[in-house]
């Protein structure tokens, strides 16, 4: 790739890519631990809403005192984007509007935006892209999270001449999960309540993960940013290590799972009685190819690649992702190539809001990973006029809803919401 010589390069002539990362959580601290021994690479301005607390964060991962002074610490995203010394704005805070405000503000400044933020590129992805190619700059996925890892991946493939007939990643998936919620997370994770909160870990963060929230907005991510299909009825989670790709991630039609070819989803490393899965995947992401021509089959065979019975389709696989350690990779790629690592195209799906029990009109939703409402990844076509999670955050009901049931936006009080009015625009509804 050549992005570290080019870095160096950078630096040597003193001009070095100036980043501004605007939150300080777990992703952002993982990328700050790696910037003290990346050359020509310096992080100019944090922001976070708790400006000690981004200090600490610094403090924890290595950095000496020096380089915490010479770093100016703010609680404004927006005023982060707008300052002179920020080459590429790192949107990491996990909130959509937020993200979306803070990448706007970016473009109006003439930055390049990596948007660590998947629930704000899961939401109107596209209408952001659209926006950086009309101010000049680039808008890209973050390298070392999944979806632009599985980005690279078929990009690989379809620049080398396969067809994808699936990509994604792994995950620890039981049908159950759907329904836990914050109180009760800890327990799938084998931790302690008390020792998680003294570790500063937050539990509804991690219950996205757990009840398939966080999947449904990653695949989605990818469906936009590749032009891949999302699975008519969401994704099936199907139990598959990664011996098994090829076999399973197939369509129907050929012996596969798939309702038909270049779909989007995601593999447990749990069997549906719980048992694991031998050689899960559950840290990566993998793309399943298809030949092109009996040759191309015949040379999968021949260098080794787990194929399917017939031959004709192989997998490939990375078995860990890095999130947070690997995002240099885009910063110093949007600033010193203008090329994202992955980026929204076009509106392939969306994240539907399904309620995790009997709610009552006059509630209020609390979003990913909360008590209320776990996402699903549908094709726009079967989603309609879902509501999308991303705008599922502090709204309150105007009607019951069963438990099961998909939300509408006409379900939520959104009347005069700018960013409603945005999507149902982008959807077409």
């Amino acid at each position: 790739m050549r992005l570290a010589h080019l870095a160096a390069e950078a630096g040597q002539r003193g001009r070095p890519v100036r980043a501004g990362l605007i939150g300080a959580g777990k992703f952002g601290s993982m990328f700050l631990s790696q910037v003290p021994t990346i050359r020509g690479l310096d992080v100019t301005a944090i922001a976070d809403l708790d400006v000690e607390g981004a200090r600490t964060a610094c403090a924890n991962v290595g950095w000496d005192d020096d380089r915490i002074a010479a770093t100016t610490f703010l609680e404004d995203g927006r005023a982060l984007a707008s300052r002179d010394d920020v080459d590429v704005v790192i949107e990491a805070t996990g909130n959509p509007r937020a993200g979306i405000a803070h990448a706007r503000a970016a473009f109006a400044g003439g930055k390049h935006v990596v948007m660590v933020n998947v629930e704000a590129d899961a939401l109107i992805g596209p209408l952001l892209s659209a926006e950086a190619d009309k101010a000049g700059v680039v808008y890209s996925m973050a390298y070392g999270d999944q979806p632009a890892l599985v980005a690279e991946m078929v990009d690989w493939a379809r620049a080398t001449g396969f067809k994808i007939a699936a990509a994604g990643k792994g995950t620890k998936y039981l049908p159950a999960y759907h329904a836990v919620t914050p109180d009760d997370v800890w327990s799938h994770y084998g931790l302690d309540p008390e020792a998680a909160k003294a570790a500063g870990m937050n539990p509804q963060m991690f219950n996205s993960f757990l009840d398939g929230t966080k999947s449904a907005i990653e695949m989605v991510a990818i469906a936009n940013a590749c032009g891949l299909s999302v699975p008519s009825d969401g994704l099936a989670f199907p139990p598959c290590g990664v011996d098994d790709l090829a076999h399973v991630l197939r369509p129907r039609d050929v012996g596969g799972q798939l309702e038909g070819s270049g779909m989007v989803e995601v593999i447990s490393s749990l069997e549906r009685d719980g048992r694991p899965v031998f050689r899960d995947l559950r840290w990566g992401v993998y793309v399943v190819l298809e030949a092109p021509n009996d040759y191309a089959a015949a040379c999968f065979r021949q260098y080794g690649l787990p194929t399917d019975a017939t031959g004709r389709y192989a997998a490939m696989y990375k078995p860990f992702h890095l999130i947070g350690l690997e995002l240099s990779v885009s910063v110093l790629s949007a600033a010193l190539r203008k090329e994202p690592t992955g980026r929204a195209e076009a509106m392939r799906g969306t994240v539907a809001c399904v309620a995790k029990r009997n709610l009552t009109a006059g509630e209020r939703l609390d979003g990913e990973g909360g008590h209320t409402v776990w996402g699903k990844a549908l094709p726009l076509t079967a989603a309609g006029d879902a509501l999308p999670m991303g705008l599922a955050h502090g709204v309150t009901l105007a009607r019951d809803v069963r438990a099961g049931e998909m939300l509408r936006l006409g379900d939520v009080t959104l009347a005069g919401d700018p960013l409603a009015d945005e999507y149902r625009r982008l959807i077409g509804v």
